[in-house]
């Protein structure tokens, strides 16, 4: 027995491997930003598709910003979290977990889940929620330095 077959044979296993994790392109945007086999990441928004997603009525007939206000920043009530500025990442896994179920709220869970399963929202929107949210300017800051 040659070692020559099984050389080409982890070539071809490893080479299909790299194809598999390589990156797609997106489908033709629309009102989902479908997107075909492509990873999206916390960091992978873009934050003025995610003003308009924002304040778009979801099929509950709300819209992110009839509870939060505008950029997040005036929730209409105090149990209704201030989320502008918050962190880009930290947004993206909730409203995923909220989607699937991890993270439970009432009115949340139905809203992300909701527009999830209509198909208006998908994971190109939850990433670009979370940078339009993030990127405000809100009173959210860290420890450091104090």
């Amino acid at each position: 027995m040659t070692k020559r077959p099984l050389a080409i044979a982890t070539t071809c296993a490893l080479l299909l491997g790299l194809a598999a994790c390589g990156k797609s392109e997106p489908a033709a945007e629309g009102a989902g930003h479908k997107t075909a086999n492509k990873h999206i990441n916390a960091f992978d928004g873009d934050a003025a598709r995610g003003e308009k997603l924002a304040a778009t009525k979801l099929p509950s007939g709300q819209s992110c910003v009839d509870c939060h206000g505008t950029g997040g920043l005036k929730p209409i009530d105090a149990a209704t979290p201030i989320i502008g500025g918050q962190y880009q990442d930290y947004l993206f896994h909730s409203l995923q977990h909220y989607r699937e179920g991890k993270r439970d709220h009432a009115l949340m869970t139905m809203q992300i889940k909701g527009a999830f399963d209509a198909g208006t929202l998908d994971e190109q929107g939850i990433a670009d929620l979370s940078a339009y949210f993030a990127a405000q300017s809100g009173p959210l800051g860290d420890l450091h330095g104090k």
